[in-house]
């Protein structure tokens, strides 16, 4: 559905307005000309992490080429402080909302998963554990971007393909990427394009222990399975025009498509209580997600140092899906014929610019602004034997605007030679609009958000830096979490009740962004070969936290009450970790009678606390962080053993514990431990040709969950046992021409 043209009426006057007044900025004086040090060697990604003004850790080609993986999400999984979850990133053990996702400094798209990105399309990853004035302040955790490959700068040709055949859990599986760029004069060009596969398997186990329909206690066992597959492709052309010796225009286009099936099913046994309505299901789904993005940015640069960018970009995303489950009782009676439909569309344009000047020797000022307008639209149905479950809701649309407009003002200033900081200052307006079948709802929001990061040299070489950060930050509610439409429980038709611990789920148009004011520390120290050893630590205090709160509401879905999950700000909370990385070369961190030459070492180690105001204790943490995590790894060149061509070994592990969650005052989740080991063989062949043998989830680690609810009438508690088949193999080659 297009967005209407009104929605943005309000948007380009004052990014007009704004624009001019920027525009005019070098006509207010004239700085002192800077020197600039010019340089012909490529800094390496730990130079630049260690001249960046903001704490920020870099991984280039080197780090996504190593292992041979066909995902992103493989690559960020073995970085310090990064969990990966249903291809989401979560930084410092928080949820994935609580981190920014940017591609190429914007926003991800709502629906997008790394999981769909190949490493090959990929220039580098940059993780800042803090937020920056220049993008949203919705880094509470910090701030993950994925800078998309770029057209060459010199005259040089990107020729690169490579074929990947593997093997994931239960069937074989392609993955293909490559490059394709040159320059012609002033134009250059990049055009990167994915084609990948994906297959799994998923075996469950589950005991639980709640009320059945009549309101009796019910006791039953489950047994499923649930084999998944799909595949897609992606493209990223990038063209770059030198308009001028001053001006350039950059046009970015990314295009993506997937599809996704999923076929099994499930025998319920009844210990105790009345049995479901089926105990022998079976279902088969499927659908596709879908996403268009263009983005347009023109840059103008001055003598003095001056510099303006303006952008503007548009996307659309779509995703649908139907699910069909057939069921029978104990007698073998067919009881459940159930059709799940969704169709999901979102559309959204955004438009920026920031203006940079050099003020003196000391100082690089910028002013920048963005306006984004979005829109979203859902529409659900849920028929069960030829009867529409949600009356009134299924094959409605629902719909939700969000309108974000956002200033910033920014300072780096060498205040010493060892001395440097950061300030800035945004200030940000969203207002939401959702309509349904009820009256239309509005939510308005503004957010202040300064920064202050802080640099200390502890040597004139500056290889040892100390870096102090004060900053304020937000996480916004999604526009689902919004969208008042109801979600129904489909193991309890809406004609009876429901039990506490399977409740239907409603979104909350009166939400506010959660407000969190964050400290953080670090030591960091850079060794003469190219190592890092950092040491450091934050505290976040978050105001509004949101959270699901399940009550007994008389709801009109239904002609009994049910219990409805609803997000609402709950209460305070505090979050604090100290954080540890070490890595380089095994003969800069070991002694030398004991390092083995061509050995790369590399560990980190988190340890986090979060507790939330108003939950009994000690588990009251935020939800899905984790008490600690650690990861481990090396890289071992053996040498030219075949055929003269040198062969690299590493391997990876990345381990998370278990623990337990008080979710509200009596529901808790526990949650079992979690490892992750990789290993991957390189073997250059030549400058041109490389081949890569990879193994991934290589101990296939049960994922395991244990929850338990006290409500009045007495004791309830479920367990979940997942075993799922995920060990992939993989074989590549990379050809650059």
């Amino acid at each position: 559905m297009a967005a209407h043209p009104a929605c943005y009426r309000g948007l380009l006057p004052r990014a007009a307005i704004l624009l001019a007044m920027i525009s005019a900025g070098p006509a207010f004086g004239q700085a002192a000309p800077q020197q600039v040090e010019i340089s012909g060697q490529v800094q390496s990604d730990t130079e630049r992490r260690r001249r960046d003004p903001v704490a920020k850790t870099l991984y280039g080609r080197d780090e996504l080429d190593k292992y041979g993986d066909t995902r992103v999400s493989d690559v960020l999984k073995r970085l310090p402080g990064v969990n990966m979850q249903g291809g989401n990133p979560r930084l410092r053990g928080l949820g994935a909302g609580y981190t920014l996702l940017l591609i190429n400094g914007e926003p991800a798209p709502p629906g997008f998963s790394l999981d769909d990105l190949s490493p090959g399309q990929v220039e580098r990853i940059e993780l800042t554990r803090g937020p920056s004035a220049e993008h949203s302040a919705q880094a509470v955790a910090g701030t993950l971007n994925i800078i998309l490959r770029e057209a060459p700068r010199q005259r040089q040709r990107q020729r690169e393909l490579g074929l990947r055949l593997g093997y994931q859990a239960v069937r074989p599986t392609l993955a293909a990427n490559g490059q394709w760029g040159d320059r012609d004069g002033r134009l250059s060009y990049t055009l990167p394009f994915a084609l990948y596969q994906w297959r799994g398997q998923a075996d469950t186990f589950s005991e639980r222990q709640a009320l059945d329909i009549n309101g009796d206690p019910q006791h039953v066992r489950v047994a499923g399975i649930d084999q998944y597959w799909g595949g897609g492709f992606n493209l990223g052309p990038r063209l770059t025009w030198k308009l001028s010796d001053t001006d350039s225009l950059n046009l970015q286009l990314f295009a993506q498509r997937n599809h996704f099936n999923n076929r099994g099913g499930v025998i319920t046994e009844v210990l105790q209580g009345a049995a479901p309505l089926s105990v022998d299901d079976r279902f088969v789904s499927g659908g596709h997600w879908q996403m268009q993005r263009a983005s347009l940015q023109w840059v103008q640069r001055w003598a003095d140092g001056a510099r303006l960018e303006v952008k503007a970009g548009g996307q659309a995303s779509r995703s649908r899906f139907h699910n069909r489950t057939d069921g029978v009782d104990g007698t073998g009676l067919n009881t459940l014929a159930r059709d799940t439909t969704g169709d999901n569309r979102e559309r959204s344009l955004t438009i920026g610019g920031k203006f940079t000047r050099p003020l003196g020797e000391a100082h690089t000022l910028a002013l920048g602004w963005d306006a984004e307008q979005r829109r979203r639209r859902e529409q659900r149905s849920v028929i069960e034997n030829g009867t529409q479950q949600l009356k009134g809701y299924d094959g409605e649309p629902f719909e939700a605007d969000l309108t974000r407009t956002a200033a910033f003002v920014q300072d780096e200033w060498e205040i010493a030679p060892r001395w440097s900081t950061y300030l800035g200052l945004r200030a940000e307006r969203i207002a939401i609009t959702s309509a349904g079948v009820d009256d239309v709802l509005r939510n308005t929001s503004q957010v202040i958000t300064p920064i202050w990061h802080v640099n200390h040299k502890l040597s004139a070489a500056g290889r040892d830096l100390v870096r102090a950060s004060l900053t304020r930050s937000y996480k916004a509610p999604n526009l689902n979490a919004l969208m008042a439409r109801p979600s129904q429980n489909n193991s309890y038709p809406v004609n009876g009740p429901n039990p506490q611990i399977g409740p239907d789920r409603i979104g909350n148009p009166a939400l506010k962004p959660e407000l969190a004011t964050g400290l953080d520390l670090a030591f960091e120290k850079y060794l003469p070969q190219g190592g890092v050893l950092s040491i450091g630590g934050f505290h976040r205090r978050i105001a509004g936290l949101i959270r699901d709160q399940t009550t007994l509401q008389t709801v009109p879905w239904a002609t009994v009450p049910r219990w409805v999950s609803q997000p609402v700000n709950l209460a305070q909370a505090r979050s604090t970790g100290l954080e540890f990385e070490l890595k380089g070369h095994a003969d800069e961190l070991l002694p030398a009678e004991v390092a083995p030459k061509g050995l790369s070492l590399r560990a980190s180690a988190s340890l986090y606390r979060s507790t939330v105001d108003g939950l009994p204790g000690p588990d009251n943490r935020l939800e899905q962080q984790q008490p600690w995590g650690a990861t481990a790894g090396f890289d071992q060149v053996l040498g030219t053993a075949l055929g003269g061509a040198p062969l690299t070994v590493g391997a990876s592990l990345a381990w998370t514990p278990g623990y337990r969650t008080q979710q509200t005052a009596d529901q808790g989740l526990t949650a079992a431990r979690l490892r992750t080991l990789d290993a991957y063989a390189l073997w250059a062949i030549s400058r041109q040709a490389s081949l890569r043998l990879s193994a991934n989830n290589l101990l296939a680690d049960d994922t395991r969950s244990f929850s338990e609810l006290l409500p009045q009438s007495g004791a309830t508690q479920s367990t979940l046992n997942t075993r799922s088949k995920r060990r992939a193999f993989n074989a590549g080659v990379l050809v650059k021409f």
